[in-house]
């Protein structure tokens, strides 16, 4: 990763229990702050969520093309950060958000609409 994590901005303690991958970032999930519907999964890290506390607008790296995104910037698809929650082990974010529109990048209200795996088969 070019630019590095910074960690200005953020609580010393969220600092410390943040496990980071060899590139500093986290996986982010979003969900739905009122259905608990899944919307799709990023990459943070310290800065963007750095930014996504201050802003209350999500805030992901992009690993393709290195560099800040705020969701929905350019396509109006916003997320309004209602909730932002570490989980136990530290290595992933959840953020409960208010979408507007689609979430996924396809046009999707998800991420996880077009791909299913299984159904019938597990009990």
């Amino acid at each position: 990763m070019t630019t590095g994590p910074t960690s200005e901005g953020l609580d010393p303690a969220i600092v410390d229990r943040l496990k980071r991958d060899p590139d500093g970032l986290v996986p982010a999930i979003a969900q739905q702050h009122d259905t608990g519907e899944v919307l799709m999964l990023g990459y943070m890290n310290d800065e963007s969520l750095a930014r996504t506390l201050a802003t209350g607008r999500a805030t992901y790296w992009s690993r393709s093309r290195q560099e800040y995104w705020v969701k929905g910037e350019t396509s109006g698809h916003r997320q309004w950060v209602k909730e932002v929650r570490l989980d136990c082990d530290g290595d992933t974010i959840l953020l409960k958000v208010d979408q507007e529109g689609p979430a996924c990048h396809t046009g999707d209200r998800t991420c996880f609409d077009a791909g299913l795996i299984s159904s019938g088969q597990l009990s």
